[in-house]
């Protein structure tokens, strides 16, 4: 502890916030490493990339883990169905990429506690056990997914079913169970660099980069006004599984198992911008190929899977680009699970006090271990036992339920990141909190259309019309009411070396970290947040009945 306190103070540190002192060390990361002792200011461009590549991994797994099996079918299916018209979601999505990720990442560094702990400690044991419930289970249907996206490539490649799950359930559980945070990072960075393959088959395709470059820029809804329930559905389906929930509980601790401090959040920052170029560039990839591949044949708008993707895109560029294609959608399905199920281990062992860090070995965090191995090899075996009717409605209830639960973790996300005991002359800005609160109420928005469009696959363009215009308008109250309070709280700049002028002094935020959990004080609860909560919770218990009760009703009818 006393190269800690020499490395993040100038006066003894106060016992620490972190909860599992394996959290607290040198930083070990898949292309360099940083001691705990370093203090040495970075000068010069050398130096600076040498620690810029010892910090990549985080923002980089989190977002290429994004464009994971259920990523690969949902651009396939934009793209096979809409041609490129609805690439202009892509841009729209990488400022709500960027904001919400680079508060989970500040969450992580200053407090070195994982979200759902966060969550338990500061708003309760109701909210506090709902995200670890509500995560647990998302998770475990989206790994599902993610192994119905090994059986898809496997098929199609001509290999055998059931090796070809257990072979990349063994892998998925081999790579984290070595004990070795960095020989971990090193095969999931290496899973990332094969997301690229995507760029060649790009090439072979050819799409037409004129026409990608202006429906990048320039919304559009394709179809006539009868087709809009359909097209709201994909959109909502490409907000899902661009923006999901696993991927703030995965960011914040696993920047916390990385031991990332404040001192390197400009670094971090960087990885995560990385990141969101791959995946904007992959999913933009996948958008266009598809597209091209099936422009003017019988294939176009009849999307089933991502193996029929696969056989089209042979059909255009040869045997070689169908291959490619397959050996991608298997890649991308395994780093896809990574992150799910670390995402899991990271919060229930945050939870319950298990000692939960890859940097240990088996012996000691057999919890953590056990969570994350269970939920692969039940993953696997669900996945073996399913029809090809279970594995669509399952794909179809993780897509809903990842809509309903969205909006909820980012308010948490946002509650917390104005928390001031939690992160200090760290809390957010006016503007970031006035652009978060719209982007919770696009969310909504969405949330609602997606699951109105599943439960009553009937609903009319004017009723998604109204909910659109409805949502719109509250989002833009709440977002201005929410930049007029900020404007009376705090500043997003820091505050000159003096230290007064504005109500939070930000100086000194570099050697700033949250105090331990139980010597903070209980939030107050506002009316407004208490009726605000309260809202939350009902509309959460409402959709997710109504999502049940059409999910049951499906399977009976069948």
């Amino acid at each position: 502890m006393t190269t800690h306190a020499t490395l993040n103070s100038t006066a003894p540190e106060p016992r620490s916030a972190v909860l599992d002192d394996a959290h607290i060390g040198d930083i070990k990361g898949a292309l360099g490493t940083i001691r705990l002792d370093d203090d040495t200011p970075r000068h010069g461009l050398s130096a600076r990339l040498k620690t810029l590549l010892a910090i990549v991994g985080p923002g980089l797994i989190v977002m290429v883990g994004d464009n994971d099996a259920g990523a690969f079918s949902t651009y396939g299916q934009a793209g096979q169905n809409y041609g490129t018209k609805l690439l202009w979601t892509l841009l729209m999505l990488v400022p709500v990429l960027y904001v919400n990720q680079e508060m989970v990442l500040r969450l992580g560094a200053v407090t070195g506690v994982g979200h759902a702990r966060l969550i338990l400690e500061r708003f309760g044991r109701f909210w506090g056990a709902f995200s670890v419930i509500d995560l647990f289970l998302l998770n475990a249907l989206t790994l599902v997914t993610e192994f119905i996206g090994v059986t898809l490539a496997a098929g199609y490649l001509g290999l055998p079913k059931v090796a070809s799950v257990v072979l990349a359930a063994g892998i998925i559980i081999a790579s984290a169970f070595t004990g070795s945070f960095q020989r971990f990072e090193r095969v999931a960075v290496t899973l990332c660099i094969g997301s690229l393959l995507l760029v060649p088959i790009y090439f072979m395709i050819h799409p037409r980069t004129s026409q990608m470059a202006h429906d990048f820029v320039v919304p559009s809804m394709p179809g006539g006004t009868g087709e809009l329930a359909a097209v709201m559905l994909v959109i909502v389906s490409i907000v899902g599984t661009t923006v999901a929930p696993w991927q703030l509980f995965f960011q914040q601790s696993y920047v916390i198992d990385k031991r990332i401090t404040p001192r390197f959040m400009k670094y971090e920052k960087a990885d995560l911008w990385i990141g969101i170029v791959i995946v904007i560039v992959g999913a933009a990839a996948m958008m266009g190929l598809t597209a091209a591949a099936f422009a003017g044949t019988d294939g176009f708008g009849q999307f089933s899977d991502a193996a029929a993707v696969a056989r089209g895109i042979e059909d255009k560029a040869g045997h070689l680009a169908g291959v490619l294609f397959a050996v991608a959608l298997l890649d991308a399905s395994i780093i896809g699970a990574f992150a799910v199920s670390l995402s899991t281990a990271y919060a229930i062992g945050d939870v319950f006090g298990i000692k939960h860090s890859l940097h240990r070995g088996v012996k000691g965090a057999k919890g953590f271990y056990g969570i994350y191995a269970g939920l692969v090899v039940a993953a696997a075996a669900i996945t073996l036992l399913s029809t090809d009717y279970t594995q669509g409605l399952m794909t179809q209830f993780v897509q809903v339920l990842a809509g309903v639960l969205l909006p909820s973790a980012t308010v948490f996300l946002l509650l917390l990141c104005n928390d001031k005991a939690v992160l200090g002359p760290w809390v957010n800005g006016p503007k970031t909190n006035a652009f978060t609160a719209a982007v919770v109420g696009v969310l909504v928005m969405l949330s609602l259309i997606l699951t109105a469009a599943v439960v009553w696959p009937d609903i009319s363009s004017e009723a998604i019309l109204w909910i659109m215009a409805g949502c719109g308008v509250a989002g833009v109250l709440v977002a201005g009411y929410s930049f007029t309070a900020g404007r009376r709280g705090t500043k997003e700049d820091p505050l000159p070396a003096s230290g007064r002028g504005y109500p939070h002094d930000r100086t000194g935020r570099e050697n700033w970290r949250m105090p331990p959990l139980e010597t903070l004080g209980k939030p107050v609860m506002s009316t407004a947040r208490k009726v605000g909560m309260g809202a939350l919770r009902a509309y959460l218990l409402l959709a997710m009945a109504m999502v049940v009760v059409k999910i049951v009703q499906t399977a009976l009818d069948h």
